[in-house]
């Protein structure tokens, strides 16, 4: 399966590559493996040589790379043409940053890749280290119809694993594991794939299937965590006890691609407070969790992004107590985002809920 796994990557790399030689695009952006070490991050290529380090299977997402193209675009948009590798998830939250001005899509050429799902960060690394190659598991595991247990519950449960909205997608589903299929979306997709000398794939029957088998199987686990979750958070009491290990280090919200505000609220002067405050506290009720305001944070981050939520799991991924975010955040955000017939990140051209007025919108269907 290395090799499958290796003949994929080659095979995707020489495109990435191609679109630099003909200048389709002037840069690229791509996971890389770190030559200092086993990392693999987004990088942005200019210089195709410097894709022999380009990791576009690699299944692990260190940071939504909505995020990243929100900070190289929200000043400015970007005056070259850059071609972006990028997920189904950072594909959704890259549309509402749009959405939200923190982002711009001029000259961006987005290159979705079909994504079985991701490991952890350490559980990618863990597993370099033991000689193991974690695109490779995936790739058998997706032959095979079935999820790898150790892969991010976020990735476990999402629904949309395939991505949408796409200039260029790169499908893996319904190939022989061996050569990608480039499917052209768009007219720029068209031309792009046209210009370094490919067809454009269609969609066959056989992806098809591979697809609706996935997105099954997908719902159901959603479904069943879903039910689960709604009873786990249930009331203030069971608030109380699914936060009770936060520490209020915001990782969280430093991560969510959709958490955009230059200043946050509960990291201005109206939170720092005397000694004295704290001890009369303490004195009141006898003892008080420290730090204070963990649930407050929680319920006030999700009032502001809920419907924007994509159920990407990098709020998970960077807590260091462990609390099993993702459930939480993408269970209320569904259900917020039902309300309003809105799915974050399905269409460039759907208006945000909160800023769209209907006079009927919160009637019982």
């Amino acid at each position: 399966m290395a090799a499958t796994d290796n003949e994929l990557t080659k095979k995707i790399t020489r495109f990435l590559g191609t679109l630099l030689d003909k200048d389709c695009v002037d840069a690229v952006l791509v996971p890389m493996k770190q030559p200092a070490g086993e990392g693999v991050v987004q990088g942005l290529v200019s210089e195709k040589d410097m894709l022999k380090n380009a990791r576009p299977l690699a299944f692990v997402m260190p940071v939504n790379s909505g995020t990243i193209i929100s900070d190289m675009t929200k000043v400015a948009p970007s005056s070259k043409k850059l071609a972006v590798v990028v997920k189904s998830c950072e594909i959704r939250a890259l549309i509402e940053l749009v959405k939200l001005k923190q982002a711009s899509l001029d000259n961006i050429i987005l290159i979705g890749v079909d994504c079985p799902g991701t490991y952890s960060v350490n559980q990618f690394l863990q597993m370099v280290k033991d000689g193991q190659s974690p695109t490779a598991e995936f790739l058998k595991n997706v032959q095979e119809e079935k999820d790898d247990a150790n892969m991010r519950e976020a990735c476990r449960v999402c629904e949309r694993p395939i991505p949408k909205n796409t200039d260029i997608t790169i499908g893996i589903y319904g190939t022989d594991f061996k050569t990608p299929h480039f499917i052209a979306n768009t007219e720029t997709g068209k031309e792009i794939i046209a210009k370094v000398g490919l067809k454009t794939d269609e969609e066959s029957e056989q992806r098809k299937k591979a697809i609706s088998a996935l997105e099954k199987r997908r719902l159901e686990a959603w479904n069943t965590l879903s039910d689960a979750t709604k009873d786990q958070v249930a009331g203030i009491e069971k608030l109380l006890v699914f936060f009770d290990s936060c520490i209020n280090c915001h990782n969280c919200m430093d991560v969510c691609p959709v958490c955009y505000c230059r200043e946050c609220f509960f990291e201005s002067p109206t939170f720092e407070y005397e000694s004295d405050k704290y001890l009369s506290w303490a004195q009141r009720k006898g003892a008080i969790k420290m730090p204070r305001d963990t649930i407050l944070f929680h319920l006030t981050r999700l009032n502001h992004m809920s419907t924007s939520c994509v159920g990407c799991g990098m709020c998970e991924q960077a807590c260091p107590s462990k609390i099993e975010l993702l459930r939480f955040y993408k269970t209320v955000g569904y259900k917020a985002q039902k309300v309003f017939n809105y799915v974050a990140g399905r269409n460039l051209e759907e208006a945000l809920p909160l800023l769209t007025f209907r006079e009927d919108e919160l009637d019982p269907k």
